[in-house]
């Protein structure tokens, strides 16, 4: 099992860089980072583990700006995303950026994409609340036409593109998505809580899921893998990743049991010290 991390780097924690080496150093396969650009104190969303709102949250680095300082000074990580809030993005600009990051890693990126929580950041970006998971479907869409090989238009109820010359393209190659049609751009991993509609957006165009904490897997799991076979994807290919995992030996070999090859485990938005000896603890996992 592969074992990843994932940690709110801020303006006060540990730098990219120095978090990037030394996971390398420890043989931890993965950094992956959250997204968000701002939280209104206006906020009446509430927190979604409840209370208080972390100051974290607040603070989040630019994912792709930390991700690819990652990239610079490694060679083995993976970089990924939990999540990137694909509806609150012009989605021309993401398919560059995430382009461009998976090239100079040489296909090191795995996208998280999702929803989000936060009512009020996305109203801030032009984001209609109820429109969100068909504006993540339409953007993610008009990306893969950018991400195909041959200059592809998109039209779509939220954006379009000409057909265009767009380079960098991803590394990965194409995947099957059912009916026989492609899935370009990098490994693509659809983050939220278990259900039909989060089900069949993973089905429809993604290559598996990112469950936060990773709770209620022995029901959950066999209810996407009958979804994805009955809509004519290859059983072998789903992947699914528990997210934001607070480990335990127990925990991890269950995930094995279920089949599970990659856990992401939670580090604390932290200062370097106390997130080496984090590491430190969590190289048992290893």
């Amino acid at each position: 099992m592969r074992i990843a991390t994932t940690i709110f780097l801020t303006d006060l924690t540990i730098s990219p860089t120095r978090l990037a080496r030394s996971l390398e150093e420890r043989g931890f396969s993965g950094l992956y980072l959250p997204e968000h650009t701002h939280i209104p104190v206006s906020r009446a969303t509430p927190a979604p583990m409840g209370g208080d709102l972390p100051e974290q949250y607040g603070r989040t680095l630019d994912p792709f700006v930390a991700l690819g300082q990652a990239a610079a000074v490694t060679e083995r990580l993976h970089l990924g995303t939990g999540i990137t809030l694909v509806a609150q993005h012009d989605p021309i600009g993401l398919a560059k950026q995430v382009a461009t990051l998976d090239h100079l890693s040489d296909g090191r990126v795995t996208l998280g994409i999702g929803y989000g929580w936060n009512v009020e950041e996305a109203a801030d970006h032009g984001v209609d609340w109820p429109t969100r998971r068909e504006r993540v479907r339409d953007n993610m869409a008009l990306m893969r036409a950018l991400w195909a090989p041959r200059p592809t238009a998109h039209e779509g109820p939220y954006g379009s593109v000409q057909a265009s010359s767009a380079h960098p393209k991803p590394a990965q190659a194409a995947r099957e998505l059912a009916a026989g049609q492609p899935l370009y751009g990098p490994r693509t991993l659809i983050g939220g809580s278990a259900g039909p509609k989060l089900f069949s957006a993973i089905v429809d165009h993604s290559d598996g899921w990112l469950p936060i904490g990773g709770r209620g897997l022995t029901e959950s799991l066999p209810v996407l893998r009958q979804a994805w076979e009955a809509a004519g994807r290859d059983p072998k290919t789903l992947q699914v990743v528990p997210y934001a995992v607070q480990p335990s030996p127990g925990k991890l070999s269950h995930y094995a049991e279920l089949g599970i090859e990659e856990v992401v485990l939670q580090l604390p938005s932290a200062r370097e010290a106390e997130i080496l000896r984090t590491l430190d603890d969590f190289a048992q996992y290893l």
